[in-house]
């Protein structure tokens, strides 16, 4: 194996999206309650129930945001704006029996207060975990116009001084025991990537900034790098990573190869020293956020379903339980089309595993 080889190789192209099924009948328009004040949690059925209690407690599933109007009769009892739900739906989320974490998405757009930390935290139970977005500030090496292309350099791109100030303190000293990955999600880098040893030198620097986690504050927290750049994902990348003590993240999206082939990445990491599962189940390869937004919107059923990456990531989930370490599994609605329903699917298949 050399320094420069992919671990993963070419991905093959993604399926066309499948025809929507039938609306359940929970989210029909005369199921719907008015709109109130105050979000009213969901009421799971038993065998929802039962299947959370075949599940371990070191397994903490998550959506990337929680503010859908759509999960109305899965989640949310009642129709609600995506105001109300981003200011209080984190509750009643909490209150799933499969919904142990949630992906802070909002952080990659700005800092967010300390204020609103404590506040986030405040709504959802002990053993509750969240995955939190470093800003755009320091994670995308490029100043964007309106269109998302990249205009000017960042100049703060990888600043561990921003990182810290804006994004690790208020973070941990908010979250505090429900703080789960920090996450460093990088934006594609163009050309930058095409002198791999550069950046990766550079983004080691950046890593050996950042301070050590106080494990009296924030037991539960770690950091971990997303890179978008398929040709960065190397053994040289991930032997960095083990290095400094920062966590791969498994992201299954466009861009990148799919589960199976990024599974390499994960073994090389926990070669030896197993530890925590950061896994991202975004988009399908191929196929960007603005189609899947197009398709699956309002996100209350299962448009497109991904049976081979399902598995690939209960595989790799259940590796990791059985070495005794967390696996954070955050997942979008557009990876299927509604968030909610494909934890479902995929806790079935992670409870057989586990019992076989």
């Amino acid at each position: 194996m050399t320094e420069n080889l992919d671990l993963f190789g070419d991905a093959p192209a993604s399926p066309p999206v499948a025809k929507p099924t039938a609306r359940p009948a929970a989210g029909d328009p005369e199921n719907k309650k008015p709109v109130g004040k105050i979000v009213q949690p969901w009421t799971p059925d038993a065998a929802l129930q039962a299947l959370a209690k075949q599940l371990p407690p070191n397994l903490y599933f998550g959506t990337s945001s929680w503010s859908y109007p759509g999960w109305h009769g899965i989640t949310y009892d009642g129709q609600y704006t995506e105001s109300l739900l981003s200011r209080k739906g984190l509750r009643a989320c909490g209150q799933h029996p499969l919904l142990r974490a949630a992906g802070i998405d909002r952080g990659f757009y700005g800092p967010i207060p300390l204020a609103d930390y404590l506040n986030y935290a405040s709504q959802v139970p002990e053993d509750f975990r969240f995955l939190v977005k470093a800003p755009a500030s320091v994670c995308d090496a490029w100043l964007r116009g309106p269109d998302g292309a990249g205009r000017l350099q960042n100049a703060a791109f990888l600043n561990a001084e921003i990182a810290i100030r804006d994004f690790i303190e208020p973070a941990t000293s908010g979250l505090g025991p429900r703080c789960g990955p920090l996450l460093f999600q990088l934006s594609p880098l163009a050309g930058m990537a095409d002198d791999g040893p550069a950046f990766l030198a550079r983004l080691d620097a950046f890593l050996a900034e950042l301070p050590a986690l106080d494990r009296a504050v924030t037991p539960n927290a770690c950091y971990a790098v997303e890179i978008r750049d398929a040709a960065l994902l190397t053994p040289r990348y991930i032997r960095m990573l083990r290095e400094r003590g920062v966590r791969f993240c498994l992201a299954a999206r466009d861009r990148l190869p799919p589960v199976q082939r990024q599974a390499a990445a994960q073994a090389l990491m926990d070669d030896g020293a197993p530890g925590p599962l950061v896994l991202r189940w975004m988009l399908r390869e191929g196929r960007s956020y603005s189609m899947a937004e197009q398709a699956f919107s309002p996100f209350d059923k299962l448009v497109d379903e991904d049976a081979e990456t399902r598995h690939a990531i209960a595989d790799v989930v259940v590796r990791t339980l059985r070495a005794g370490q967390p696996a954070y599994v955050i997942v979008s609605n557009n990876a299927e089309g509604c968030a909610p329903l494909s934890i479902a699917r995929l806790a079935e298949v992670i409870a057989g595993k586990l019992a076989t």
